[in-house]
């Protein structure tokens, strides 16, 4: 996930809003500080889990046990998972496709080649083959020398333990889910053709595939219950955001907000964790920060789930993003929330 918060979108994007519906509080700077501090308190209530919810629906079990297992094969390596370390990569994709094997049939590698180098993209489905498509999808390279626990290791086990519960659930899918682990999400492949989402989204568009929606899960497993454990870009942000880094987000952009409403509505019902969300314009630097960018470019709806990444993590790119700093019960109620969101679909 690239460096801009969530956070400082949402404010660039409600002193839009209020340019484009009154001009006159351009003029009036004192009216549009109360105006936006309002507008922001409020999704603060909306948005934040502070009351009592019902967990009588809640029949499903993540297994705590399945996640550091995965978690252990991904990131207990003294080869680090980058685009320069082919034979890692590839170690890592054939276990995601034997996991994935496990639970389905229909499982495929989507290869292609960056130069001489042959990279792969992992998929597997559920439901029925030729109905309209939700597209779930996480990175399992890394930047750099690193771990990657919480960028993107949760993210991949978080993937693979949704297979296993989507095939322990059973029942009749409404849509055709295809859960797709990603290479070459990271620098230097960021923003170019050889992003892994890139070839698959185009995949998509060119056989003209219907797709309900894409969940990105970036960065799912970091959390912290220390009085000011999350920063904010603004220090007015702290008067009605939490100060606690214990959330998890939805971020969408313009135009896409029922799908952000409903993951979010989904996830805070079905799960424990705190969930906040966000929609702003796809211009404004750092809202298309990870796989989901690549299916925005031909037209289709993306969410991204995250922990908000540097602003909470100190760990991020660097070494110590190791699996000691991942909050493994708070990461599987994120699992647990993503996966009803899913089969929930509307």
């Amino acid at each position: 996930m690239r460096l801009v918060t969530f956070f400082q979108r949402y404010e660039i994007l409600l002193c839009f809003s209020i340019h484009k519906k009154c001009t006159t509080f351009v003029r009036m700077k004192k009216n549009l500080l109360i105006f936006f501090i309002l507008i922001a308190a409020f999704d603060l209530i909306a948005s934040t889990d502070f009351i009592f919810k019902d967990t009588s629906t809640i029949n499903i079990i993540v297994d705590k046990s399945n996640l550091l297992a995965d978690l252990k094969f991904l990131i207990k390596s003294p080869v680090a998972r980058n685009d320069a370390n082919v034979e890692r990569l590839n170690q890592c994709a054939n276990y995601i496709f034997e996991e994935f094997k496990k639970q389905t049939d229909q499982v495929e590698e989507q290869s292609y080649l960056v130069g001489t180098l042959e990279y792969k993209n992992i998929i597997c489905s559920f439901g029925p083959r030729d109905a309209e498509r939700i597209i779930v999808g996480a990175h399992y390279d890394v930047c750099d020398n690193q771990p990657g626990a919480d960028d993107n290791a949760s993210g991949v086990a978080g993937l693979l333990e949704i297979a296993r519960l989507l095939k322990s659930q059973g029942g009749i899918l409404k849509y055709r889910i295809d859960l797709v682990a990603y290479s070459l999400e990271e620098p230097p492949n960021f923003r170019t053709e050889n992003m892994g989402s890139a070839v698959h989204a185009k995949m998509l568009h060119d056989n003209k595939v219907k797709v309900k929606k894409m969940i990105c899960l970036e960065m799912i497993g970091y959390f912290s219950e220390k009085p000011k454990s999350q920063e904010y870009p603004i220090g007015l942000m702290k008067l009605f955001y939490p100060a606690k880094g214990n959330y998890i987000s939805v971020v969408g952009k313009t135009g896409q907000g029922k799908t952000v409403r409903n993951t979010k509505k989904e996830m805070k019902k079905n799960s424990s964790i705190k969930v906040c969300s966000i929609n702003a314009p796809a211009f404004i630097p750092g809202i298309d920060f990870s796989d989901h960018l690549n299916y925005w470019k031909y037209g289709y709806t993306a969410v991204m789930i995250t922990d908000t990444s540097f602003y909470r993590n100190a760990n991020y790119h660097e070494k110590t993003d190791t699996l000691e700093t991942l909050d493994i019960d708070k990461m599987a109620e994120v699992i647990k929330g993503v996966f009803y969101a899913i089969v929930n679909s509307k």
